[in-house]
């Protein structure tokens, strides 16, 4: 191990100390040479055109769980020594050391439950004042201790006075973490819920809305959660690993769209199943976790509920190369050939991925699934996250929002765009909603959004404080691990420079 890469990170003024250990772990995984890879793989890495996302050569964890949070709180953690909670201050308590000894590719838990569930049976003590007291600390602490904004909480699709107070708490302290989700069905989800929703979101850039119909007929079987960005997996369960296909890279190598389609494609396609099945072999036989963790021996995980990961990137940047378009604002977001070119180039993944047997995920259909990757602050190209428009060429809201409703159902496993809207909104939260309801009619599985003035903004799925990527800018520490991503997704792809809807404008 070269030492200078060591010595890179901890002289590091601007890492906290747990961000240093972080970093030196992570550094330590990608240099091991445990997993024997498919040369192939890692000239496709060198290349560009694969990635792992910084999963490193050992997977030793899953790189997402979803633990069942009922079993916590109907029967306490051995391990842990944790008795089923019988108040809100004990539920919070036994959640907030739960949380602890979550391992996840960030090393910090990337769901938190569903706080509407987890919290139902204090929620006629809402009007106790000690109750907000109480949720308070608990938001405070996770800001402070779990300090990662892929860190992720749920709540919906019912309603209760508790997801009130969390909605007016999180507008009222402001904080980056955790991300939330409103699991939103029409059909369930009370009307003044998701206007109180909108207003928490035009404020504080979260709660984003999830499509519950969508999403929990595709989980008939197992409820889900959303975790991490928007990653829509098996409560219970997980994702094992997530490396990428990056879509731009690839179609460089292609002579001609046929070519790409019949060749090129097919190709990376199957070196990406076959890197999954490898890393999923390793982590289920070869490491401790299946074997010992005691997430597993209590059932709060289980083997077959998890599935991997096929990660896209760069869709708008490859259907405007394999169609010869230079200028982005003549290309996909404004070509009804790019967009087709899009769809068909999906399905062609999609087709594989479904046809590929996945190894240890019975649960899931024996199958891998889809997810819309939304690059990551090292990338040196400009591509575009998932299926999204790119950023500054986006078209009228209406036009936006129909193109990406084409493609999200490619998407099972997570998929969402980010709109920014002005202060003219402020006063228009049920026309918001009139707008998701016709988006989740028409396929769209996600839909988030932050008014331009906020603090705190969504980057790429992940939440940071404008401010404190000040702070990074100028030198100074931030405890949030998202901050420096937050800056290279602003210095690099553009990311807080979307366009500005302004109501009945655009």
């Amino acid at each position: 191990m070269e030492r200078s890469k060591v010595m890179q990170i901890i002289s590091d003024e601007t890492l906290t100390y747990s961000q240093q250990v972080l970093a030196l772990a992570r550094l330590a995984e990608s240099e091991d040479s445990t997993l024997k890879r498919n040369p192939l793989w890692d000239k496709a890495i060198k290349e560009g055109k694969v990635c792992d996302l910084n999963e490193g050569y050992a997977p030793y964890r899953p790189r997402y769980i979803l633990p069942d949070y009922d079993i916590l709180m109907k029967k306490g953690c051995k391990f842990l020594e944790l008795e089923p909670a019988k108040t809100l201050l004990e539920a919070c308590n036994n959640l907030l050391i739960f949380y602890k000894h979550l391992p996840s590719i960030t090393s910090y838990p990337v769901y938190l439950g569903n706080f509407t569930d987890l919290f139902m049976p204090w929620d006629d003590e809402v009007s106790n004042p000690q109750t907000k007291e109480i949720l308070k600390l608990f938001l405070k602490h996770i800001d402070k201790t779990l300090c990662d904004s892929f860190v992720h909480a749920n709540i919906g699709p019912k309603d209760s006075k508790i997801t009130r107070l969390i909605l007016n708490l999180t507008k009222e302290m402001q904080l980056a973490i955790p991300n939330i989700t409103l699991l939103y069905d029409d059909d369930i989800t009370p009307h003044d819920l998701a206007i109180a929703s909108i207003d928490t979101m035009l404020y504080t850039s979260k709660p984003s809305f999830a499509n519950h119909k969508m999403y929990s007929k595709e989980h008939k079987n197992n409820p889900y959660g959303i975790a991490s960005c928007y990653n829509a997996l098996n409560i219970g369960g997980g994702g094992y690993t997530l490396p990428r296909l990056r879509l731009y890279e690839i179609s460089t190598e292609a002579k001609s769209l046929d070519d790409f389609m019949d060749n090129v494609l097919p190709k990376y396609v199957k070196l990406i199943l076959e890197n999954i099945d490898q890393r999923i072999k390793f982590i289920v036989e070869e490491s401790s976790f299946f074997k010992s963790n005691f997430l597993v021996k209590e059932g709060f995980v289980q083997r077959e509920k998890f599935t991997g990961m096929v990660g896209i990137v760069g869709v708008a940047e490859c259907t405007n190369n394999l169609l010869g378009i230079k200028d982005k604002a003549l290309g996909f977001g404004h070509n009804e050939k790019a967009e087709a070119l899009a769809a068909k180039i999906l399905a062609k993944i999609e087709e594989m991925v479904n046809n590929h047997k996945g190894l240890y995920c019975s649960l899931c259909d024996n199958k891998y699934q889809m997810h819309a990757q939304v690059g990551i602050d090292t990338d040196e190209t400009d591509d575009a996250p998932g299926c999204r428009i790119p950023v500054g060429y986006e078209p009228e809201l209406y036009k936006h929002l129909m193109i990406e409703s084409k493609l999200h159902k490619y998407f099972p496993c997570g998929v969402g765009d980010i709109f920014k809207f002005d202060q003219t909104w402020l006063n228009s939260r049920d026309a918001i909603l009139d707008i998701i309801k016709g988006a989740f009619n028409s396929g769209l599985r996600y839909f988030t959004a932050y008014n331009q003035d906020n603090d705190v903004v969504r980057v790429t799925g992940y939440l940071v404080k404008k401010s404190e990527i000040d702070k990074l800018t100028h030198g100074e520490q931030s405890i949030n691990n998202c901050t420096i991503f937050g800056k290279g997704a602003k210095e690099r792809g553009h990311a807080l420079e979307r366009k500005v809807y302004g109501k009945g404008t655009n």
